[in-house]
């Protein structure tokens, strides 16, 4: 497994409310996943349902397709950079 500097990663967010966000800048308070910016990377995470295991909780497929669409969202408008 390869590791990357976490300015080359996407991170996913679990906010203290609960609710799952991509985090453009580092920064937004909760517990994070780092995920890279390829979008093969994105669809074996989503395939595996890898943030349940990594969030300890079950995330409904609606909250994976939105992810999945800010991620699509990032690599369109930023060439791959993260959105928050």
């Amino acid at each position: 497994m390869n590791s990357k500097p976490k300015r080359e990663l996407l991170r996913i967010v679990r906010t203290p409310e609960g609710e799952l966000k991509v985090d453009a800048t580092g920064k937004l308070n909760g517990r994070g996943a780092y995920l890279c910016k390829d979008p093969a990377c994105f669809d074996k995470m989503m395939k595996g349902r890898k943030l349940n295991r990594e969030f300890d909780m079950e995330i409904d497929d609606s909250v994976y397709e939105t992810l999945k669409e800010n991620f699509n969202q990032v690599q369109h408008t930023s060439g791959g950079g993260a959105i928050g």
